[in-house]
């Protein structure tokens, strides 16, 4: 079994995107950092939830401030704490979300089928949370190891019987994970590749963890649909890049591996599924979708610095609509409530100020979250049962990425005349 490996909070600022006295340096090429994207202000971590305790206690805020890269446009947070403060005891948990199971399943029927994974195949998930994916391929009879930072999430994987070890991945532990138990056929990360800040590293690590024959799959957010709907609040600490295909191709090449395949994904508003092999290897030749989507980051101006410049006005407009929202509902006499903590929420929520003033609770399905308050702006957090008491006349869709889930498990709230609210990307109230 693998030691835990913990990098030190004190390690060197190096061109990783690290504070370097008063300015940063691109985590990906090592170019000074000055142009700013968007600035929301000081928040708190998205996944720390506050204790009945802490109430009186005060929380550590950071800056968020995201910058992109003149040199190689790649949009960054600078590394304000380290991952081992975030990641160590964390919040958030993928089983509880039936979008996410259902999106995972479809992943490993399609997968499976695509590189005819079998028994003698070697799957390996980077920052595999609960299981919540892997298990589909246990059932298959597919080898696999869940690697996740976090230890209490691990050991939930660990719990349903799904090999798990905590660990942060890079070359260091690819080497070690490699020795001890073979390459990989299948690696495979969603939603994970923005939130390490030394990119080259982990992606270096999947070279060196890689079969020479094997495919890596990685699904993140997409950059240009963040723009392009406005979804501010994906932003915050946890995730230190903002990613386009355009310079994902350009950080997996300087690692040596070759993007040849990607797939568009509805998830979190917008995602892309990328497949990288070794560039030696011939056998999995270019695709077309490739081909095109580079030429739309182009002509949407992926390049282009104008491209970035417009976003933080936007970003302005979408806070003044919101607060109109909470402050009409205020003034008719309305009550509203809140569905879901996740990451985002934090990143809304402080932006705009709103407190309970506006938000007289949230809730969440997760056991994890109940019974504590939201980051920063201590809006209490309760089970899904408190709606049918409340009687909310609105109800907040925090989590708006999971929208369609939320509206037909919570479709009784039409009884008392009880509407939806979905803040992005535009401002929406549904009967």
């Amino acid at each position: 079994m693998l030691a835990p490996v913990i990098p030190a909070a004190t390690a060197e600022p190096a061109a990783t995107g690290t504070a370097t006295g008063p300015g940063y340096s691109c985590r990906f090429c090592g170019h000074r950092l000055q142009d700013s994207f968007v600035d929301l202000g000081m928040s708190p971590l998205c996944q720390t939830h506050v204790e009945p305790h802490q109430l009186n206690a005060m929380e550590p805020f950071y800056p968020l401030h995201t910058y992109v890269c003149s040199q190689c446009f790649l949009v960054q947070l600078p590394e304000h704490v380290s991952p081992a403060a975030i990641f160590e005891d964390y919040a958030y948990f993928s089983s509880y979300s039936d979008t996410m199971l259902q999106h995972a399943s479809s992943y490993v029927d399609m997968i499976t089928s695509r590189l005819g994974l079998g028994a003698s195949s070697s799957v390996v998930e980077l920052a595999s949370n609960d299981g919540y994916l892997l298990q589909y391929f246990v059932k298959r009879g597919i080898p696999v190891l869940g690697i996740e930072p976090a230890k209490n999430v691990a050991a939930v994987a660990a719990g349903k019987g799904i090999p798990t070890v905590s660990v942060f991945f890079g070359r260091e532990t690819a080497q070690r994970i490699a020795a001890e138990r073979g390459r990989a056929d299948l690696i495979l990360g969603n939603n994970v590749l923005a939130h390490v800040p030394d990119i080259n590293d982990f992606v270096g690590g999947m070279r060196v963890l890689l079969k020479p024959g094997g495919v890596v799959t990685m699904e993140f957010p997409h950059l240009q649909r963040l723009i392009e709907q406005n979804l501010f609040d994906t932003i915050y600490h946890e995730h230190f890049s903002y990613l386009s295909f355009t310079i994902v191709e350009q950080i997996f090449a300087a690692q040596g591996l070759t993007l040849f395949d990607v797939d568009e994904t509805p998830m979190h508003g917008g995602s892309i599924r990328i497949y990288a092999r070794h560039q030696e290897d011939d056998s999995k030749p270019v695709t077309e979708a490739v081909t095109s989507r580079k030429a739309v980051e182009a002509a949407w101006g992926v390049t282009r610095f104008e491209t970035y410049q417009a976003f933080g006005e936007k970003v302005k407009e979408t806070k003044r609509r919101i607060l109109q929202f909470f402050i009409d509902a205020q003034q008719q006499g309305k009550r509203v409530a809140g569905y879901g903590a996740p990451g985002k929420a934090t990143t809304l929520l402080n932006y705009c100020g709103i407190r309970e003033d506006f938000l007289m609770f949230t809730v969440d399905r997760s056991p994890y979250k109940q019974g504590r308050f939201t980051a920063g702006t201590r809006i209490p957090i309760s089970s899904p049962e408190r709606i049918r008491e409340a009687k909310p006349d609105y109800l907040f869709v925090l989590a708006w990425n999971l929208l369609d889930e939320v509206m037909r498990q919570n479709a009784f709230i039409r009884e008392w005349g009880g509407k939806f609210v979905c803040p992005l990307p535009e401002l929406k109230i549904y009967d």
